[in-house]
């Protein structure tokens, strides 16, 4: 007959540590920091971008987008929003989407505006193409505009997170 043991047998926790956790090197440090605080400098950057273009629409003259602006809601509007209006309404969407990325309020609202927003803001590429790239090649103002795709990306970047995606730092080789 085989003995038996008479109750639970009690083991140890085990705990596995990760290499990237154990590991004291700069790199190891430089990718924990920003794996944790990439996103939200992302954010935080992405939100001083908008509120400080949004500002300078306040301001007629100030922008060097104020002509595009104007034109552009003028277009997507029909004739409905036109002139220092459709300039003025692009500085309070600009600076609410601003406020939303630096402060975290209304997070997912100012996104929705942004994702909105974006599509205005990329639209002079497919409205004014023959002005943007006269000869072939793009003039100031389609570079003005097609920088945003950078934009757009980090807005991408920003909402997965806003929805519950997280980067975690993984152990190099």
């Amino acid at each position: 007959m085989q003995a038996t043991s008479s109750g639970p047998q009690r083991t140890q926790p085990t705990t596995v540590r990760r290499p990237a956790e154990t590991r004291t090197d700069p790199i190891a440090a430089a990718t924990r920091w920003l794996s944790r605080h990439s996103i939200h400098v992302l954010q935080v950057s992405l939100g001083a971008i908008f509120l400080g273009f949004g500002v300078l629409k306040f301001f007629p003259g100030a922008s060097p987008a104020e002509a595009m602006v104007e034109r552009t809601i003028d277009t997507l509007t029909l004739g409905l929003v036109s002139g220092q209006a459709a300039v003025v309404v692009t500085a309070v969407v600009e600076c609410f989407i601003g406020l939303t990325l630096i402060t975290g309020v209304f997070l997912r609202a100012g996104l929705v505006v942004l994702g909105g927003a974006l599509v205005g803001i990329m639209s002079p590429v497919v409205l004014f193409a023959g002005d943007l790239f006269a000869g072939g090649t793009p003039t100031l103002e389609a570079q003005y505009v097609l920088k945003d795709v950078v934009l757009a990306a980090a807005a991408m970047v920003v909402a997965a997170k806003a929805l519950g995606a997280r980067m975690t730092a993984h152990p190099t080789a």
